[in-house]
């Protein structure tokens, strides 16, 4: 069988299908690729799929630089075992809204679609295929995984469709690590004795102080903290450390009332208000980088890669090629170790609420596709779904990547030195992680059927790959990971809507419209009040929310307060 050919074929470029895992947790096992499952209809998939070759076009919405063509070790698997190749193109970072205009605006789309948080203007225009019939009919594994949480792939209250199976986000997840939350080199915790590091204020204190007896680093200038406000990662180290710090968990541009689910700009809220006003403070006082709201990406990694930044506030994938550089130069005591920090005590620290399962960013089948060819696809998806496709997603090719070793998967330590120390060159030749944007999956913690992991992020491993000086740090804060240190999910109320940015938020003007709008306000706003005089912060900051009450945005909120709603009536979470 041979796809469609159109004109998304001619735009395709290149990148990585790398996107992050959500939360979640427990130990259920997925069916072996291939057998028939009885579903709830009766109906029973006996068919083995066809393995005939057949190119699917592909679009990820996620930036993809050590894409290889599907010519990496695990991509050639892929296609030995399905028949399918992928002719792909990747956003470059902050574009995935532009393609997916045009694609909507010329009407020609990609056959398979990995969108973000576009799914609502695809559904809109009619692009995107129905799948409820077809993963009941064709795909055991995927119903397999999410047997339990079927209701979460639901579109909405009003279109039960199932447009797009979620990827971005893992099943049964449980984190063993700490990735986020405010980072401190190792070699500053260890000058300083190990100090607590709780609030803001010890925060900042462990910073001037290692910065006033150490100027320099390797004979350039120290800078005890710099942040990456380049294109849409402004969100990740500047504005949502703003209520992960006031005891809010994660919802995008959104603060949830866990109560009356009520949706209302986070930026709103008076506590996130002194947030910012602590990093006008660090500016002003010359221990946040005066170059934090001008550098490129680029930049700031090239910054964190020399070790002279004491601190970030980040998330670790969004550094890791840097501290990789740090390792590779043999400078581990310049990597980072994770805290809980907080404004003041009365806040914790929300990175581990349980935020459920099921729900989230996923991929779709477009109306590019014949009857027949969606048929292929999904079986397509659906093996990348099977505990084969799993363990070769997640671990390489036995006897290459891996070893069995009394029954258990052993990465060789070459190996993980290669994974560690020269990841990129090694994704793009093993291509481990780069399929993640079409693989159901289960999460960190989940085992197969031969009582191995899932996936290579286990306790065992996690603590094997930690060098000397952050084995050091860890024991010194009586940790066994970073995420020892964090406040866990028994402490919080399951959410019942999830995390409001894996939802599909309304595709019309009279959402998106007022939501660019905000989003224009605020990153011209935040930048300006943190770099101010001290005098000047009030101003800026109550006229952003001055702002923020016009131009539609009340209206704006409310019509994603009856999506929350509706989310958690439609899943059945609700109280």
């Amino acid at each position: 069988m041979k796809a469609k050919n159109n004109k998304m074929a001619a735009l395709l470029m290149t990148s990585t299908l790398v996107v992050a895992a959500g939360c979640g947790g427990g130990n259920e096992t997925a069916s072996p690729a291939n057998t028939p499952a009885n579903t709830e209809s009766g109906t029973t998939t006996e068919a083995a799929p066809s393995t005939e070759p057949v190119t699917f076009t592909f679009f990820g919405g996620d930036a993809s630089p050590n894409w290889n063509t599907m010519q990496d070790k695990v991509g050639k698997v892929i296609t030995e075992k399905t028949g399918v190749s992928l002719t792909a193109e990747f956003a470059v970072s902050g574009t995935d809204q532009q393609k997916v205009a045009l694609m909507i605006a010329s009407g020609e789309y990609p056959q398979i679609i990995f969108p973000k948080g576009e799914t609502s203007k695809l559904v809109e225009a009619g692009a995107l295929v129905d799948l409820t019939d077809l993963i009941d009919k064709h795909a055991p594994n995927i119903k397999k995984i999410y047997g339990p949480y079927m209701n979460r792939m639901k579109y909405s209250k009003d279109d039960q469709s199932i447009y797009t199976i979620p990827t971005n986000t893992t099943v049964d997840h449980t984190p063993f690590d700490a990735g986020g939350g405010f980072e401190v080199q190792l070699a500053v915790l260890e000058e300083l004795g190990y100090p607590e590091i709780r609030t803001v204020q010890d925060y900042e204190k462990v910073l001037r102080d290692y910065y006033k007896k150490n100027p320099t680093i390797d004979g350039q200038p120290t800078i005890p903290l710099t942040l990456n406000a380049d294109d849409w990662k402004i969100m990740i180290t500047v504005t949502n450390p703003a209520f992960l710090a006031t005891g809010a968990p994660d919802d995008g541009e959104f603060y949830i009332d866990p109560e009356t689910y009520e949706a209302k700009l986070h930026y709103k809220r008076p506590e996130e208000k002194e947030y910012f006003r602590w990093l006008n403070h660090m500016y002003n006082t010359g221990l946040l980088d005066k170059e934090s709201f001008t550098q490129k990406n680029d930049q700031y990694l090239a910054k964190i890669a020399s070790g002279r930044v004491l601190g970030l506030i980040d998330q670790n994938w969004d550094y890791q090629e840097a501290e990789n550089s740090l390792k590779s130069a043999g400078k581990h005591e310049r990597t980072y170790g994770h805290f809980p920090v907080t404004l003041t005590e009365q806040y914790k620290d929300n990175s581990f609420v349980d935020i459920g399962n099921g729900s989230g960013w996923g991929v779709s089948l477009t109306t590019a596709l014949s009857e027949e060819e969606q048929i292929r696809a999904i079986e397509f998806l659906d093996w990348m779904a099977s505990d084969e496709a799993q363990i070769l997603n997640n671990w390489g090719i036995e006897g290459e990547h891996y070893t069995i070793e009394d029954g258990k998967r052993v990465i060789p330590a070459d190996v993980q030195d290669r994974k560690t120390n020269d990841n990129a060159a090694f994704t793009k030749e093993s291509g481990i992680g780069l399929y993640n944007a079409v693989s159901v999956r289960y999460g960190d913690g989940v085992k197969d059927e031969t009582d191995n992991y899932y996936t290579t992020n286990y306790p065992e491993q996690i603590t094997a790959n930690y060098s000397e000086p952050m084995k050091k740090a860890l024991a010194a804060y009586d940790a066994t990971t970073w995420k020892d240190l964090f406040p866990g999910k028994d402490e919080f109320p399951v959410k019942a809507w999830g995390a409001a940015y894996n939802l599909p938020g309304p595709g019309g003007p009279d959402y998106t419209v007022p939501f660019q709008k905000s989003q224009d306000i605020v990153r011209k706003a935040i930048p300006a009040a943190i770099v101010a005089t001290p005098e000047q912060f009030d101003a800026i900051y109550d006229q952003m929310l001055t702002d923020l009450e016009g131009s539609g945005i009340p209206e704006m909120e409310a019509l994603y307060t009856q999506v929350v709603k509706d989310t958690v009536e439609t899943w059945g979470t609700g109280k």
